[in-house]
């Protein structure tokens, strides 16, 4: 009669190993994914025309219209904010906003504020404009979310700082603190703005 003999306690590490070292990357791949700050996520559209899109404007806000991908290529400086009612973060920020929007300097260099109200209905995108008050110049609605996706949106709220010509200059992901609107926001739109006038006055003298 034959004994069976149980595996050996190498075949075993070699079965759990390849286990094992898939934890490992998978860990590591998420710490590295979440580490640090999520404002600076990269995106693929920086430096790249912003997307072509046509959204209507949000019923029952008296003069303001919606948003066009062509609204973002007429010479000044455009930020457009990624917002819904139903995002939390986006109530936290939305200070920072109607400062951005108040701001003199930025007023008076053509700065505009524009919405992109995100997978929201409608009527909650005004109930919440109307409680906190409304910031934008205009506001697109993106009931689908597609316009979102066409810009490389992860989640909201998300900030594009966009240049005169309609090329993306900067993406800020997540709520903007008033620490990240003087630190990081801000200069960006200055950087913008200079590289919009400086290639408006090689425009001009060509």
């Amino acid at each position: 009669m034959s004994v069976q003999q149980s595996p050996a306690p190498r075949s075993r590490l070699a079965l759990f190993l390849p286990l094992a070292i898939f934890a490992a990357l998978a860990i590591l791949f998420f710490a590295r994914l979440f580490a640090g700050d999520a404002s600076r996520l990269p995106s693929a559209l920086i430096g790249k025309q912003a997307p072509a899109f046509a959204l209507p404007a949000l019923p029952g806000l008296a003069g303001v219209g919606g948003l066009a991908g062509d609204d973002l290529r007429k010479g000044h400086v455009s930020v457009v904010n990624v917002f819904a009612s139903w995002c939390a973060p986006c109530r936290a920020e939305h200070a920072q906003l109607l400062a951005l929007a108040k701001d003199p300097a930025l007023v008076n260099a053509g700065v505009t504020l524009a919405g992109l109200a995100y997978k929201d209905e409608p009527a909650n995108a005004l109930r919440f404009l109307e409680d906190v008050g409304n910031p934008y110049a205009a506001i697109g609605v993106d009931l689908a979310g597609r316009v979102a996706i066409d810009f490389g949106v992860y989640g909201v709220p998300e900030t594009f700082v966009i240049r005169g010509d309609g090329a993306i200059a900067y993406k800020f992901v997540g709520p903007l603190t008033r620490q990240a609107l003087e630190e990081v926001l801000l200069p960006e739109i200055e950087k913008a703005l200079a590289t919009t006038r400086a290639a408006a006055l090689a425009d001009a003298q060509k």
